[in-house]
């Protein structure tokens, strides 16, 4: 493990790279694209992998994944026809079959060309229980910042005069037909160090936005504000919610223009269904004579629990090697993802007799993932489950919350896209240096010759309570395994994999055990003779990209090659970069000297060391990503490059976060990343 310091770095000489725009920068950027395409992108092995993959996320046989509005099923689909895509409905009977008939309701490349922007679809939220109206959210080249704009379901057009919201990274709901819950960008002071909105307003239909009045005001260091209104009939209240940090928040709910603060842990997301307000536990809490497990889910009656009573029933408590996923409400039930040693488990919890009863939801595989979300929460306890493996196609499926043990009825299956005959999914666990036993899922052939020549691929996360789980990716099929290769899942810790104590035994301090996870998991694999480090890649992206970052950094001997993704990489920085700010309670504040002793640490820019040698390395990111700020990879590539390391680089100009604003530039910078790694590997 590399030593800590809190000795400041010499002057930043690749500091001028962070002015996003500039013409000196965008230059620089498109000599590192052509120096990337040149040495990759060249080939007929390279078109022909582009255009496989680009024929997968355009295939028509997709599901079409819908959510219900009114008495119609919403789906937004893109492909070859529709590269920006299409928002069309259909209805339930329609749906059944197997080529439905779909009626258009806004046409995003029409759009996008009569109004000559780059609109890149990020979802409506929609008026409820009348469901006509909605606020469409585009976003221009697929950066987090977007124009929201009423749209009316019944004329298919978006309202003349109603309600716009210019360019910001905006946190807007209903309160009803006639006024919104507006968190945005009000000008000088409006936002929090994050770049979030700080005030959450209430704007009254046919007033001027700046005249929306002050609900609640944040402070200037909290990450953000929002409010919104649960549209439950018979159950309408105002919430107003402050994000204090991005593991800590305060609830209000609104009475007589007064915010009441519910009473909660800090660090304890509360939300309501109906009559229940729900509390997901990231820390002990004890309440009377009764202590409540960490990672817990509670339940309590929302009045009551106002009015003082603390009556908590317990949905879910996890165990050493269980957690939960995620919760959603139907109209009687409460439905439950959770994970049994990273196996997708679902079940419906029903309030009987003044106690919660669980009981599993058929139809899961043993090795793979499942979701379950209501159909429509207000009036059903339908519900859609969506299960996939790796080596078994997504199927999508609809049942009811109140039969459990009966099968779903299956309405739609993604075929197979890649041939997975001899292929088989195992699970394994490598030991860490303090002990801790790391799972991890190894995707490749039955036959395996153990003489550790395989090339194989380690994929990794390991942050923000999210965790990994083995689904259907018909890219990693296609342009991987398909060619006898391995693909590895390592379930590290600061990931979610294991509830919040997994999470939290790589905050800030600790995160070096996650980069001892990952490395753990590869020694294993090299131990088993799966492969061998000069066969052995590794890829991550955000939070994974700063992983595999320090993995380049802190051990090159175990690596063939690195592809790092839309990665965070300068850590002395991170916090005055975009929504940087937000993750201080993940890495620490680097502002502070005690914290920046162990930040520098696990800060890659700070650690390559001139004299090394390293494994080669392909840094991606995007211009337009307004979340992790591209100077990170823009930099940490101008220092290989002066170093005189093997490293490509290359910057889609669109496509935000997520890398790429469509399918045609998905499948270049995807077929990019595969190419680098079969040659380099093989």
């Amino acid at each position: 493990m590399h030593s800590t310091t809190a000795a400041e770095p010499p002057a930043d000489s690749h500091l001028w790279l962070e002015d996003v725009t500039g013409d000196k920068q965008l230059a620089w950027v498109r000599e590192r694209n052509a120096e990337s395409v040149q040495a990759l992108a060249g080939t007929q092995d390279f078109k022909t992998l582009e255009s496989r993959l680009l024929a997968i996320l355009d295939s028509k046989d997709r599901i079409p994944m819908v959510s219900k509005i009114g008495a119609h099923l919403y789906n937004f689909w893109r492909d070859a026809k529709n590269p920006k895509g299409v928002w069309r409905r259909t209805t339930l009977d329609e749906y059944r079959k197997t080529d439905p008939a779909w009626e258009t309701v806004l046409d995003l490349d029409a759009l996008a060309a009569a109004e000559k922007e780059n609109w890149v679809w990020h979802g409506a939220a929609v008026f409820e229980p009348e469901d006509r109206l909605c606020l469409v959210s585009l976003s221009r080249g697929g950066a987090d910042a977007d124009v929201v704009r009423e749209f009316d379901l019944e004329a298919k057009a978006f309202v003349v005069g109603g309600f716009v919201l210019p360019e910001a990274k905006s946190r807007v709901a209903w309160r009803d037909e006639e006024s919104l819950f507006v968190a945005t960008d009000f000008g000088p002071g409006s936002l929090t160090t994050s770049g979030y909105p700080r005030t959450v307003r209430e704007w009254q239909r046919g007033t001027p936005l700046a005249a929306a009045a002050i609900v609640f005001e944040g402070k200037a260091d909290d990450m953000s504000v929002g409010g919104y209104r649960d549209l439950t009939p018979g159950f309408e209240r105002d919430f107003v919610y402050r994000q204090i940090t991005f593991w800590t928040n305060e609830l209000f709910v609104r009475r007589d223009g007064s915010l009441v603060k519910i009473e909660k842990p800090d660090d304890a997301n509360a939300a309501v269904h109906r009559e229940w307000l729900l509390f997901e536990l990231r820390s002990d809490w004890s309440v009377g004579e009764q202590t409540f497990k960490a990672g817990s889910l509670l339940a309590a009656e929302f009045d009551g629990f106002m009015a003082g009573r603390r009556e908590l029933h317990v949905l879910f408590e996890p165990t050493e090697r269980t957690s939960l996923v995620a919760w959603a409400g139907t109209r009687h039930h409460i439905l439950l993802t959770t994970l049994d040693n990273v196996r997708s488990r679902v079940e419906a919890a029903t309030f009987v007799d003044r106690a919660w009863a669980r009981q599993p939801l058929a139809g899961v595989p043993e090795f793979g993932t499942a979701s379950v979300t209501p159909v429509d929460e207000i009036e059903s306890d339908d519900c859609w489950l969506v299960t996939s493996s790796p080596l078994e196609p997504s199927t999508l499926s609809i049942r009811s919350a109140s039969t459990p043990v009966t099968p779903a009825e299956r309405l739609k299956q993604t075929p197979a896209f890649f041939k997975a005959d001899g292929l088989k999914v195992e699970q394994h666990e490598a030991v860490s240096p303090d002990g801790t036993r790391i799972p991890y899922f190894q995707i490749g052939p039955a036959g395996l010759p153990l003489d550790g020549s395989t090339p194989t691929l380690l994929y990794g996360y390991g942050g923000f309570e999210i965790p990994l789980v083995p689904g259907y990716n018909a890219t990693v099929g296609s342009a991987w395994l398909e060619k006898g290769h391995v693909h590895v899942i390592a379930n590290i810790r600061g990931g979610g994999e294991f509830g919040p104590r997994w999470h939290q035994a790589a905050l800030k301090q600790n995160r070096p055990r996650a980069y001892e996870d990952f490395a753990a998991v590869a020694e294993d694999l090299v131990r088993r003779n799966v492969t061998s480090p000069e066969h052995l890649g590794i890829m991550g992206g955000s939070n994974g990209g700063l992983l595999v970052g320090n993995m380049y950094a802190r051990r090159p001997d175990l690596f063939g090659a690195v592809v790092c993704q839309v990665p965070l990489l300068d850590m002395r920085r991170f916090n005055k970069l975009l929504a940087g700010a937000s993750w201080m309670g993940e890495y620490g504040d680097p502002d502070k000297p005690d914290e920046w002793a162990f930040i520098r640490g696990f800060s890659p820019y700070h650690s390559v060391d001139p004299a090394r040698e390293y494994p080669p390395i392909l840094i991606t990111t995007s211009t337009r990503d307004d979340r992790v700020h591209p100077g990170h990879a823009r930099k940490m590539t101008a220092l290989l490059r002066e170093q005189g390391k093997d490293v490509l680089y290359y910057e889609n100009i669109e496509g935000g976060h997520g890398g790429a604003a469509d399918n045609k530039q998905r499948a270049f910078m995807d077929a990019l990343g595969w190419t680098f790694l079969e040659r380099r590997l093989k």
